[in-house]
């Protein structure tokens, strides 16, 4: 891979699969039709369907758009692109956001969300991401249902010089939780990341722990956790919108960290995410790289996607 120079380009270059797919599509479809009739309204509804933008999001974009072309007499196809690109882009201003940061103390984040969307790689980076900025900070390996889970947290730890708080294979999470929070207080840490598990198919055992979790954090450190993140894999299309909504059930997602979006042509589901979720996206990645990793700006999402 190519050295990239900052990150509004790598954006650019992670984005190129759905831009490939979604933004010139969308182009061939606005300069193809030429009039706005049923035929356009219905191929602009099945590219946004295959981008795995939901119905919801949809059906809201499309009614807008009929809603501009009828108030501003359009009925040329042109026209409507920009304001197409104007409506996406107030959905996307939803998001962003800095991890909160308590008038003392560290700053509690809980990292969840199933295993294989990038949770761990998510979480060293966002260390990464906080150390650079003078910050220290410290892991907890929370998720003791996986030794594997453990042991790749501690080899992140290592190589960003990191403290961490883990316990053997079957451990108790909570008090894992309980002497991570304590000793990122003793330690005098700014922020301290807590790994969980990720085990969807045993769901109700899952939340209760989860909501244990936030119980313990919240009596040794009161106002924690400070953050509770979701990492979701983009190439898993709609599918986040379900996880992101099961999570919610246990707990009060802050924000929604997005990954993957390099190795998927139908991002649009980022779209969705921003419309359908009372919750801000605050951190995009790409790949394994540490360096790929920034804060989530609608923006610039929009002019790497549309690349204006």
């Amino acid at each position: 891979m190519d050295k990239i120079s900052n990150f509004a380009d790598k954006l650019k270059k992670g984005l190129e699969k759905t831009r490939k797919s979604f933004v010139e599509g969308m182009t061939h479809i606005f300069t193809f039709w030429k009039k706005v009739d049923k035929e356009f309204w219905e191929e602009l509804e099945d590219l946004m369907l295959t981008s795995d933008i939901s119905v919801a999001t949809v059906d809201k974009l499309i009614g807008n758009l009929k809603e501009i072309a009828q108030k501003e007499h359009i009925f040329d196809t042109e026209p409507l692109m920009e304001r197409f690109k104007q409506e996406i882009g107030k959905i996307l201003g939803t998001g962003g956001g800095r991890i909160f940061r308590p008038a003392s103390g560290p700053s509690v984040i809980l990292v969840v969300g199933v295993n294989g969307t990038g949770k761990t790689t998510s979480i060293a980076k966002l260390a990464n991401y906080l150390k650079k900025d003078g910050s220290k900070v410290m892991l907890a390996a929370a998720d003791t249902f996986r030794a594997a889970a453990i042991d790749q947290l501690q080899i992140w730890a290592d190589r960003l010089s990191i403290d961490i708080i883990k316990t053997k294979e079957g451990g108790d999470p909570s008090a894992v939780c309980y002497d991570a929070v304590s000793a990122a207080k003793a330690r005098k840490c700014d922020y301290l990341i807590i790994d969980t598990a990720g085990r969807l198919q045993a769901k109700t055992n899952l939340m209760e722990e989860l909501k244990k979790m936030k119980r313990v954090i919240s009596k040794e450190c009161p106002g924690a956790p400070h953050e509770t993140l979701i990492v979701l894999d983009a190439g898993t299309g709609k599918n986040a919108l379900v996880q992101a909504k099961t999570f919610s059930e246990a707990s009060q997602i802050t924000g929604i960290v997005l990954t993957k979006l390099d190795g998927t042509a139908k991002g649009g589901i980022v779209i969705s995410i921003a419309d359908e979720m009372s919750i801000p996206v605050k951190f995009i990645g790409f790949g394994e790289q540490l360096e790929n990793w920034g804060e989530f700006n609608g923006k610039e999402f929009l002019d790497a996607l549309f690349l204006s």
